[in-house]
């Protein structure tokens, strides 16, 4: 008997703990955003075990330069895709045990080739934006589907604010 109820209570222990796993990383797609057209990210909080609080995130994407800036005389800057890499600090802000969140956050994305984003006069072909966040978040609080969206303005390369929108699907682990 003693056996059975120390199997027993060896067997409860994992299922307990697997019980309390709370989701804090977060790995989605985004149309939209600091990548501006498509991006594929991870999102992790600094604390092991916290979902809110200050994290980070690390992306890849893509985007196209529709070359009618007054540069495209130059092939340099006509119309071409190039790829991104956003990288930013964010704060997420909610109820501990609450699905929904919100979090607000600033970085850079770093653009292969030199890109006017925007069609205004004076906006300067970079390769650096800096792209910020104000987005709602739908996380379950022990995994599973995740779904963002939100404001993302971009500080452009010319120093102009340029308003822009994203929405992302994913998965929180």
């Amino acid at each position: 008997m003693i056996a059975i109820t120390g199997w027993l209570l060896a067997v409860h222990q994992p299922l307990a703990a697997q019980e309390e796993i709370i989701a804090n990383k977060l790995f989605y797609t985004e149309l939209g955003g600091p990548s501006v057209i498509m991006s594929a990210n991870f999102d992790a909080r600094f604390k092991t075990g916290e979902r809110l609080g200050f994290g980070y995130r690390l992306g890849i994407g893509f985007g196209y330069n529709d070359g009618r800036s007054y540069y495209s005389i130059n092939d340099e800057y006509s119309s071409r895709t190039y790829y991104s890499f956003p990288l930013g600090l964010n704060y997420v802000f909610g109820k501990p045990n609450s699905a929904h969140t919100f979090d607000v956050g600033a970085g850079i994305t770093i653009l292969t080739r030199k890109v006017a984003l925007f069609y205004y006069e004076r906006t300067e072909p970079g390769h650096v934006i800096m792209p910020l966040t104000f987005m709602y978040r739908l996380m379950p609080v022990n995994g599973g589907f995740s779904f963002r969206v939100g404001l993302t303005p971009i500080i452009g390369t010319g120093g102009d604010l340029f308003p822009m929108g994203a929405v992302g699907f994913g998965y929180a682990f």
